[in-house]
């Protein structure tokens, strides 16, 4: 766990409370990228602790949300944090998906819930509250919670963004799910490229495919890189040396 703390640039904290807790989701969002590279390289996805610490600590790469989630939530419980893994449907902009689409976590702090969330991209900086409907602000924009039967529709800047499954599950529920999401050819992650990551400043540098995206507050910026140059901006920009380019396995 020590070194899962130096990768992220983290020092151990004093105690396992919310200031903490904020301090590590953010220095995880700015270190640890979302990305899907593995399955553009045919590389299998592990889903055990074993393989989940391997990739993000040792070989210092990113993940899915099962992996890059999955593997927060060890550190996390490491430390002293009561943690769980929660199903949620993601939002397409028309409709919710299925059961098992996203693997975010629910951290129990004197009673009070927290979404904790390092493996969806552009979402909030810091834990959100569960157990409140108020609007809740943060560096990535404002957020609430909506109750909707026994889930939970967690609400961001702009529109909905999943439905979250109160009950807790194990992480060998969601394999059937990310083995799907590997070799379906209806998946977003069969069929393009990303990987994306926090900066310093609060915006986002992202990866697509061969277009390089900088989001900052002053707007946003876009451009094509090169086969040569792609493999660079995954070596400076986000911290992963690459043997070989990656390819979508169902090129869109």
């Amino acid at each position: 766990m020590d070194d899962y703390l130096t990768r992220i640039g983290a020092a151990r904290p004093a105690a396992a409370d919310l200031a903490a807790l904020r301090t590590l989701q953010r220095a995880h969002l700015g270190t640890v990228p979302f990305e899907n590279l593995s399955i553009g390289l045919g590389e299998p996805v592990r889903l055990d602790d074993e393989g989940l610490l391997d990739k993000i600590v040792t070989r210092r790469r990113g993940g899915f949300c099962y992996e890059v989630n999955g593997a927060f939530a060890l550190l996390l419980r490491a430390l002293g944090y009561e943690v769980t893994m929660h199903s949620a449907r993601t939002w397409n902009g028309e409709r919710f998906g299925f059961p098992f689409d996203h693997l975010a976590l629910r951290v129990v702090l004197d009673g009070v819930p927290w979404l904790v969330d390092v493996g969806y991209g552009r979402f909030a900086h810091h834990p959100l509250r569960l157990d409140t409907t108020e609007a809740q602000q943060d560096p990535g924009g404002q957020y609430s919670v909506v109750p909707h039967g026994d889930e939970l529709d967690i609400m961001g800047p702009g529109g909905p963004e999943y439905r979250f499954d109160t009950r807790d599950y194990a992480m060998s529920d969601f394999a059937p799910t990310c083995w799907y999401q590997q070799t379906s050819p209806d998946s977003f992650f069969t069929t393009r490229l990303t990987c994306s990551r926090l900066t310093e400043d609060g915006g986002r540098i992202t990866l697509a495919g061969d277009r390089l995206i900088r989001t900052t507050a002053e707007g946003r910026d876009e451009r094509p890189l090169t086969e040569a140059e792609a493999m660079e901006s995954y070596r400076t920009d986000f911290g992963i040396t690459l043997s070989r380019p990656p390819a979508p396995r169902f090129p869109a």
